[in-house]
């Protein structure tokens, strides 16, 4: 699975998501979203030319409370520009393709495992039909462990997407500490990242695993 992020999760990058998130500071989705288009044009040339957008969703009681969804506010801004520098590039906006199941545990100050507990089987996918053999870009704001990416990603593939692809806003500085010593026969998932030899704005994240699914696909 092939992840890509603007910018490290800290100072302005910190505090601007936070006054979009938790401000309610609109106006600052279009800045945000023009970085996050910045970051998916890393993937041209490599990602498929047709795509379905699925931004990352909320549940219901947190959506209610906060009136809108961070993910869905950043790829709407994004793919409205997208389409005009890469107007060959297919991206379909799909927001209601992926549901949460379940009010999940904030993600803040959780360790690794306890990441993928609160999350594990948190999403699903309202229409298998609409995902089946379909390449999918999953858009969210923060990549911290990629607990929230691969849960959702499982649901995808569980339905029948054909790939996943991976793009954020934002990433943790150093998301290999909570990797660190881990062994991929004790471990549900070992990740690996590398930057893109500059700045480390781009990343990409291997995921492995030691068990496979019943289709035989590497299990996320």
């Amino acid at each position: 699975m092939r992840a890509v992020a603007f910018g490290l999760y800290q100072d302005r990058m910190k505090a601007a998501i936070h006054a979009l998130k938790y401000e309610r500071l609109h106006s600052a989705a279009r800045g945000l979203g023009k970085m996050l288009a910045q970051a998916i044009a890393q993937l041209a040339g490599q990602a498929p030319a047709e795509m379905l957008v699925v931004p990352v969703p909320l549940h219901r009681a947190k959506f209610a409370d906060r009136g809108f969804n961070q993910a869905r506010a950043l790829a709407e801004q994004a793919l409205r520009l997208l389409r005009k520098s890469h107007p060959e590039w297919q991206l379909t906006l799909a927001p209601s393709t992926l549901m949460r199941l379940r009010a999940t545990e904030s993600q803040a100050g959780l360790t690794s495992r306890q990441r993928r507990l609160n999350v594990r089987g948190a999403f699903t996918v309202s229409d298998q039909a609409a995902v089946a053999s379909k390449h999918v870009l999953l858009i969210d704001d923060i990549f911290t462990t990629g607990a929230t990416a691969r849960a959702a990603a499982r649901a995808l593939i569980g339905a029948g997407a054909a790939t996943v692809w991976v793009a954020t806003l934002a990433r943790a500085r150093r998301v290999n500490e909570f990797y660190r010593g881990a062994n991929s026969q004790n471990e549900e998932d070992t990740i690996e990242f590398t930057g893109n030899g500059r700045d480390a704005q781009a990343f990409e994240a291997s995921i492995y695993s030691s068990e496979l699914s019943s289709h035989g696909q590497p299990s996320f």
